[in-house]
């Protein structure tokens, strides 16, 4: 007797091979299955005689196999299936391809319901790879009504998961119901056997979408009672109170050569206040490219080791790191403060004892502990795991003290994103840009300009500025027909700059090669860089006037927004020319997108631009991915997320241990040992 423990081997109809595909899926057990949510549904409501279908027209007929056999086409080199199809109005015609199984799955005489589009075959009406399946009762799951469609993996099919979710959709019942009962009086959702019913087997568009409110508040809503947890949990430990150091501070900020924005004094006061607590800060900041968030983090370093503290900044990369270590050794020069470098090719090991330390994943190793560390700061948090940035708290060698932490992002992140992902965070937006800084001229290039660009790029490298090259690939890919650094390096080298050294960068090389070129590229030994999107992060250098991006059509807005932030940081006018693939310079929406970049030149604006053209998948493909339990909630649902967190706050102040709800304790598990309590 199958249970929701039951495993996926015990199915019908479930060998070897095809347990192997769905635990690819994640689909282990009947309870992974029943939770195996669809992402769309196929209409098939439209019933129809075949005498009255049209071209065009999605149908679902029924009717009797009056013949049905296979042939082989010489010409395609294919098998195909052909099938008469009477349902007493009149006959058609009915084609698959290369599924000579079906002759043994169907006979003449079996009643058969089909759906999919009608279309013209030589005068007459025909279905070509209809959805089938024999008739043993009007209980048909693949071809009549909303039919759901389910994320794959090579050689399984939607027929073998909706199969198997047939099988465990009785068993909802015996899942408890950990939603407390006043929350969905309140909010008026669904009981959890009838959602999980009606989204995976909805009769109306209004089943699946109540179906979807209840599940998708559900996501939302753990995520922000795990928030608010966490921050409860954070608000009972303690840290080292770091005092505001004004003189100092006065002092710094009188020396900078440029004026700070008022958003950077705005948030660099929002930390410096935070820190001053004996609670942990724990802070997001977002800025866009360029927007000056180093010089707001130089200012919490310096107050942290005024106060006689340790401060660490961890990077994604050993060359963000090594700009971070440059810039901010260049901005404290004139301090009596000891800053070290550590990344897997450095290891000092009296670099821990340092006032400020920068470095990549090699801080967090097992065997280091900071003796002072009183400030944590990440740079691009997301691109590090949970784990990670859980490590790097906890290495501090006075246990019973927890160091203030402070991400920082580059991406643009609308503030339901921010209240999503981050709901335990609070956060601080830089969007002004500082004074004087010119925006960089944008342009699409077409194969008929590319001769004129090359010129144009001559003529900026010869009055002794630089380039980026970005290229979508590594090696040369038949199939993805997009350019490779390693060709585009060789043709510019030998055909195009022969004059000019031409550096090559990518993630394949050793961390002392790339770490070599990115050093000559800065002391302009290397004139022209072509590299992969390891330029998008940080990469700064001022001479670099010229962002030239190959397939770029192949690249999110965001991304895009991203390799263009790397040129223009210097006094002289920079540019960034846009080459789309040859195959997509003429499609209307790619040079829509594309155009969206020569006409606005900040991040937030182009995000909303990206999330409606492209989804947030696409815009935010790192940050949702580290958040696969969300299967139906948006990210980007403000009013949803907004009032799963006030449930959430509601709940938690009148029960901080969930005493009187077993149930969804049980459902959070133990949040503490799995997340980061930022």
């Amino acid at each position: 007797m199958l249970t929701l423990n039951s495993s996926i081997n015990e199915f019908n109809r479930v060998g070897t091979t095809t347990a192997t595909l769905l635990k690819k899926l994640g689909l282990a057990t009947g309870r992974d299955l029943l939770f195996y949510l669809p992402f769309r549904y196929d209409n098939f409501q439209n019933n129809a005689k075949i005498a009255d279908l049209q071209v065009g027209q999605n149908a679902n007929i029924r009717g009797e196999i009056e013949l049905i056999q296979n042939k082989k086409s010489w010409k395609r080199r294919v098998f195909v299936t052909e099938a008469l199809i009477n349902d007493g109005s009149d006959t058609i015609k009915v084609i698959w391809f290369n599924q000579p199984f079906l002759t043994k799955t169907y006979s003449v005489g079996d009643k058969i319901s089909l759906a999919g589009r009608v279309s013209e075959n030589y005068g007459a009406l025909s279905l070509v790879s209809p959805v089938s399946e024999k008739i043993y009762s009007e209980d048909l799951i693949h071809t009549s009504g909303l039919v759901s469609n389910y994320h794959l993996t090579a050689n399984l099919t939607q027929k073998q998961i909706r199969f198997l979710i047939k099988q465990v959709i009785n068993l909802a019942d015996t899942e408890p119901d950990w939603l407390p009962e006043n929350i969905k009086k309140r909010l008026g959702l669904l009981n959890l056997k009838t959602a999980l019913y009606q989204i995976h087997f909805p009769k109306t568009l209004e089943e699946a979408r109540e179906a979807e409110k209840r599940l998708g508040f559900t996501e939302l809503f753990l995520r922000q009672l795990q928030a608010q947890l966490i921050k409860r949990a954070r608000q009972s430990r303690q840290a080292t109170s770091l005092n505001f150091k004004e003189k100092e501070t006065k002092k710094f900020v009188t020396n900078l050569p440029f004026n700070l924005t008022d958003d950077q004094k705005k948030v660099a006061w929002e930390i410096l206040q935070d820190i001053s607590k004996v609670s942990p800060m724990s802070r997001l900041l977002a800025g866009d490219v360029g927007s000056g968030k180093t010089i707001v983090v130089v200012m919490a370093l310096l107050n942290t080791v005024l106060n006689k503290q340790q401060g660490i900044l961890m990077a994604p990369t050993t060359i963000l790191a090594q700009q971070h270590f440059n810039n901010i050794s260049q901005i404290l020069k004139d301090w009596p403060i000891k800053i070290s470098l550590m990344t897997s090719d450095k290891r000092d090991k009296e670099a821990i004892s340092s006032d400020i330390i920068i470095g990549t994943q090699a801080l967090i190793q097992k065997n280091i502990k900071f003796p002072r560390l009183a400030l944590a700061v990440v740079d691009e948090q997301h691109r590090f795991g949970v784990r990670d940035r859980q490590k790097l708290l906890n290495f501090n060698s006075n246990n019973s003290l927890t160091p203030h932490f402070l991400s920082l992002s580059a991406t643009p992140i609308p503030r339901s994103l921010a209240l999503a992902i981050y709901g335990d965070l609070d956060l601080s937006l830089i969007k002004q840009m500082p004074a004087g800084r010119q925006p960089v001229i944008t342009k699409i290039v077409t194969e008929k300009k590319r001769s004129a660009a090359y010129d144009f790029i001559r003529q900026e490298i010869k009055a002794g500025r630089q380039a980026f090259v970005v290229c979508p690939l590594i090696d040369e890919s038949d199939k993805l027909g997009a350019k490779s650094v390693k060709v585009e390096h060789t043709h510019l080298e030998k055909d195009i700059f022969p004059d000019f050294k031409i550096g090559l960068l990518h993630g394949k090389l050793p961390a002392a090669s790339k770490e070599k070129v990115m050093q000559d590229f800065v002391n302009n030994k290397i004139q022209i860089l072509v590299a992969t999107s390891l330029v998008e992060v940080g990469v700064d250098i001022a001479n670099t006037t010229l962002m030239v991006i190959e397939g770029a059509e192949r690249f999110g807005l965001a991304q895009l927004h991203q390799f263009r932030g790397r040129v223009g940081r210097g006094t002289q006018q920079s540019y960034c020319l846009l080459f789309p693939s040859q195959e997509k310079i003429n499609n209307p929406k790619t040079l829509e997108r594309l155009e969206a970049l020569t006409k606005y030149h900040d991040g937030f604006t182009l995000a909303n631009i990206d999330l409606k053209q492209r989804g947030a998948g696409e815009l935010y493909g790192a940050v949702q991915s580290g958040f696969p339990e969300l299967q139906i909630a948006s990210l980007f649902d403000y009013a949803t997320i907004k009032k799963a967190q006030e449930e959430a706050i509601k709940l938690i102040t009148k029960d901080p241990d969930l005493k009187k709800y077993p149930l969804l304790k049980n459902k959070l598990g133990k949040w503490e040992d799995d997340t980061h309590l930022e």
